[in-house]
């Protein structure tokens, strides 16, 4: 059997147990059905054994006393998991008369933990063993077509599994399969082996070797980035689709994970939380929360992005950033951006280790940036908005003496830091980033009324450049009397114009050449390049978006200052299936460098995708 945390559930069932050893009782398994969350309540699970000798409730342990565990996992590397599902002696029920004389059944109204009905029963013919359940508690996510679907329930030392090797239907997001036999026994497989070349099971890295040294531990652990993608299985083309990751999230704003940490991924949501997906299943317990001083209450407010340090892995570190609530002299909606401490392979962060990197006055609710981001010279990088309102009515974008309107840089060694105004002219940052492979530096920079643009500076990226706003909104001047209507003429000496632009409107004024071809939005979402391990032939392409509009595109290349082989994702990674990304948030960068994105939702029904190798 595959149960990826056997030995964990194993070691309960023993320290109940009165015997000192487990009794496997393999079954045949007749059914079993796994569909992924379509929306934020309805995956759902079923499995079903009857007419089995093996099932024998009058010789087992009584689960109302002992209570028992089910666990689901399939084998393959990427393959869903549940873990080791607790199933409360409270909620069992014996069946018959005495009761328990034919059986027990297990009943969670709530599906707490996405297992609603569990029968466990005797019959004249052999017992049956049946589970349905499903709702946003479910853990098993299916990103892919399946291997082999192990079924494992444990009640006191007697142990009942059942493993499905063929499927009627096998897709991601949906698994069907019937009459499985019996295994030869209930136990667990080899271990994965470390030197063989391929990344199984929570491995980081396989790199053929036991070496250390080498990028690659000799228990396949991660030493450095030079060995990120060592085992990992590629796809050649350029072929891509969406898969969910998460679903049920607060109005997702980021994605990201430590430099050496490929097996989590960190989630923010606006409301003040960072939760996390590990191994694949997003845990029920926040890795922080600090809600209680985040001032989420304005459509551009709340915790907007993390950063872990480039050292997480020995000092703990991470930064991130929020508006706040009224503290001391900090007023409503102020810029905090703040470091905490997590030891770095716990799944929970110390929230009172806080200790303040910098702040700064917000004069209104908008335009509030909010990106962290370590850049190729380990400083911290923060993006600022000018401020808000409109039109940018302080001058904040051109103002030498302001933060706002600015990419700051810090040097986070001493806190609290003192920032250094390394870019300047932006209206709203709404994500950069750093190509990991050139350093090239992309800003996408939310538009007024009429225009959203992408800037562009190659590396190596040197302080100074002004991105143009309010002189500039696109590649046209802006006019503070009419915002609706460029000007004809400004002056642009020293700025630095966007390689891509696009309309609101193709109808509106000023939209003229390439913008009339492109897509319109009115709200750009910045992404990242894609340098990652899967999709070698995708590598170079810069991916990004638009909140209003939710079309995904992406360009390679920048020549004489415009964006080269622009393409269009949006139908690719439509996931289909009665799911829709509607708002996206943010894109985001797990440890080896592959690509996510964040539908913000309507409230709890946040999403985050993986592009992942199609068709």
């Amino acid at each position: 059997m595959h149960p990826r945390c056997s030995l964990a559930a194993l070691a309960v069932m023993l320290a109940l147990a009165s015997v000192a050893l487990a009794t496997d009782h393999p079954i045949a398994g007749d059914f079993l059905f796994l569909k992924d969350p379509m929306s934020a309540a309805n995956p759902r699970v079923r499995f079903k054994a009857t007419r089995e000798t093996a099932i024998d409730p009058s010789q087992a342990g009584d689960p109302r006393a002992l209570g028992a565990t089910l666990e689901i996992a399939g084998e393959s590397t990427g393959d869903g998991m549940t873990g080791p599902i607790a199933l409360d002696p409270m909620l069992w029920t014996g069946l018959g008369r005495p009761a328990g004389s034919r059986g027990y059944k297990y009943f969670d109204r709530s599906r707490s933990n996405g297992v609603k009905k569990i029968a466990f029963r005797s019959g004249p013919r052999g017992g049956a063993l049946t589970v349905s359940g499903g709702g946003s508690a479910w853990p098993y996510q299916i990103a892919q077509a399946q291997g082999p679907i192990d079924v494992r329930f444990t009640l006191d030392s007697d142990v009942y599994c059942a493993r499905f090797v063929s499927f009627r239907r096998n897709q991601a997001g949906r698994v069907s399969a019937t009459d499985a036999s019996a295994p030869p026994d209930c136990a667990d497989p080899p271990p994965p082996t470390c030197g063989d070349g391929v990344v199984e099971g929570t491995e980081e890295c396989d790199d053929h070797n036991t070496t250390s040294g080498d990028g690659c531990s000799a228990t396949c652990r991660l030493e450095n980035t030079s060995a990120i993608c060592a085992g990992i299985p590629t796809v050649g083309g350029t072929a891509i689709k969406s898969v969910l990751v998460a679903s049920g999230l607060a109005h997702p704003t980021y994605v990201t994970a430590p430099p050496l940490d490929p097996n989590r991924l960190f989630i923010v949501e606006q409301p003040g939380r960072i939760r996390l997906v590990k191994n694949g299943a997003l845990q029920t317990t926040a890795f922080l929360d600090i809600g209680s001083k985040v001032e989420s209450g304005g459509g551009e407010q709340g915790l907007f992005s993390v950063a872990f340090h480039p050292d997480f892995e020995t000092n703990g570190f991470f930064y991130v950033n929020y508006t706040s609530k009224p503290s001391g002299t900090i007023a409503d909606g102020d810029t905090v951006v703040e470091r905490y401490h997590a030891s770095p392979s716990s799944d929970q962060a110390d929230p009172l280790s806080a200790q303040l990197v910098f702040t700064v006055h917000q004069p209104f609710s908008n335009h509030n940036g909010g990106l962290n981001l370590f850049g190729p010279d380990g400083m911290l990088y923060v993006g600022m908005g000018d401020g808000g309102s409109g039109g940018d009515p302080m001058g904040n974008g051109q103002s030498n003496s302001s933060h706002l309107g600015k990419l700051l840089r810090f040097d986070v060694s001493t806190l609290p830091a003192t920032p250094q105004h390394f870019a300047k002219g932006l209206r709203n940052p709404w994500r950069y980033a750093f190509d990991r492979a050139t350093g090239d530096l992309y800003i996408a920079d939310v538009g007024q009324n009429l225009f959203e643009e992408i800037d562009f500076v190659p590396a190596p990226v040197a302080s100074g450049v002004n991105f143009g706003w309010n002189i500039m909104e696109g590649r046209h001047c802006f006019n503070t009397a009419n915002f609706n209507t460029p000007l004809s003429t400004c002056t642009m000496t020293g700025l630095t114009l966007p390689v891509l632009d696009y309309c609101h409107s193709t109808a509106q004024n000023g939209c003229t050449g390439a913008e009339t071809t492109h897509p319109t939005g009115c709200s750009i979402t910045g992404g990242f390049v894609y340098r990652g391990c899967r999709m070698p032939d995708l590598r170079g392409r810069y991916f990004y978006s638009d909140f209003c509009t939710a079309f995904i595109r992406s360009f390679k290349g920048v020549s004489g200052g415009a964006a080269q082989d622009v393409q269009g994702h949006t139908a690719a990674l439509a996931p289909g299936g009665g799911r829709s990304i509607d708002a996206v948030s943010s894109f985001g960068e797990d440890a080896r460098g592959e690509l996510y994105i964040a539908d913000w939702g309507s409230g709890s029904d946040g999403e985050v995708y993986e592009i992942v190798p199609g068709p």
